[in-house]
């Protein structure tokens, strides 16, 4: 990569980390996105949903589409490191580098624009609010799909603990289902010395609590990973310690990698919050909010994914798959798709994702952005004497 090219890759990425945006919210940064591609001479489309940009470039006469996926989204978050580009929001940072991955895209649209090598039709998706506020849904209500049809779709993440020049590229299961449930237990509440009085929901909360990881221990397959985490508690009041509260209300995580466990986590996690009621006397309330989906790699973008990232860098076939989730699922649940891990360097003095002193490392830009435009050029080859 040229040096002024990446300086100036670099400089984007630095002054997007100084102005993070929340999902929804990311105004400037699309504006930065949809600028810079107009200025390339790449078709551009704004507004899906809300802050989504869409940049499209044809060449040759190949009737084969593909879509490059970069989320735009900042955290909720304080920024405790002090780089020179430090946030300037309270309370917002990039810590999960979506500053660079929106850079590594931007750089290879531009790169592709200059460049060619391909015969076909690419989609670059900006992607707002990954972070839990369900872009990718809405931009597909707002008809990705039927306005930008593609035969694949392809997305990246940086990963601390790989060397920069390193891609991670691996068939099957990458990400994990990302759902949430609340256990609500209805008790009746009375005064702390006259306990006989009421029914104790905060007895029955903390029996469910003990019985609630007997889920992934003794009833899922040991075969087959799962997570069921309570995250939030929420009862009674501390000026009130004479007090035993009507409600109490728990809530958390799962996680899965297929199908049969996440509906098998649904239906456990239930049955567990509504026996702890009645053995207690007691009402619960229980949901499950399905939010994402697994990401599972198919087969032949993997194939291709391994073409470009051997061309761009040191490919490695072999990782393991993160708990973590990403709405790039909803993407690659309509067509086939491949998500692959960019190395972010050493996982040292904070490098760690949504870590306060997290930060992207732009040494790792220029494996980026090749991986991505060689990906452009195995997915949509040039025909021959092209």
């Amino acid at each position: 990569m040229q040096s002024d090219i990446l300086n100036d890759l670099v400089s984007l990425r630095r002054d997007l980390h100084a102005h993070p945006e929340l999902g929804f919210e990311e105004t400037r940064t699309s504006t930065i996105v949809a600028e810079r591609l107009e200025a390339a001479g790449i078709e551009v489309h704004r507004g899906l949903g809300k802050t989504g940009v869409v940049g499209t470039l044809r060449l040759g006469s190949g009737n084969r589409a593909i879509g490059l996926r970069a989320d735009m989204d900042a955290l909720a978050m304080p920024e405790i490191g002090n780089p020179p580009w430090k946030s300037t929001v309270e309370n917002r940072m990039h810590a999960c580098g979506h500053d660079g991955h929106t850079t590594l895209l931007l750089g290879a649209a531009e790169q592709l624009a200059r460049e060619g090598g391909f015969d076909g039709t690419v989609h670059f998706i900006f992607q707002p609010a990954e972070e839990g506020r369900g872009g990718a849904r809405a931009m597909m209500a707002d008809g990705f799909f039927n306005r930008f049809p593609v035969d694949a779709v392809y997305g990246l993440h940086n990963m601390p603990g790989l060397a920069v020049d390193q891609i991670a590229v691996v068939e099957g299961p990458q990400l994990a289902s990302s759902d949430s449930w609340t256990a609500t237990f209805k008790g009746v509440g009375t005064h702390g010395a006259k306990p006989h009085l009421g029914k104790d929901a905060v007895t029955c909360a903390a029996h469910f609590l003990s019985i609630l990881h007997n889920v992934v221990a003794r009833e899922v397959d040991p075969l087959q990973p799962a997570v069921v985490s309570a995250c939030a508690l929420s009862a009674g009041d501390f000026d009130a310690l004479n007090v035993i509260p009507d409600e109490v209300k728990i809530g958390g995580t799962a996680r899965a990698y297929t199908p049969e466990v996440r509906d098998q986590l649904e239906a456990a996690i239930g049955r567990l919050a509504h026996g702890a009621a009645a053995s207690f006397g007691i009402d619960c309330d229980y949901t499950f909010i399905r939010r994402i989906p697994p990401v599972v790699n198919a087969k032949d973008p993997t194939g291709i994914s391994r073409q470009a990232a051997a061309r761009a860098g040191d490919v490695l076939t072999e990782f393991p798959p993160s708990t973590a989730g990403d709405d790039f699922a909803d993407f690659s649940q309509e067509v086939p798709g491949c998500y692959v891990w960019l190395g972010n360097g050493p996982a040292q003095d904070g490098a760690l994702h949504h870590n306060t002193r997290y930060d992207f490392n732009d040494d790792a830009i220029p494996t980026g952005v090749r991986y991505w435009v060689e990906l452009v050029r195995a997915a949509l080859p040039q025909r021959a004497g092209e």
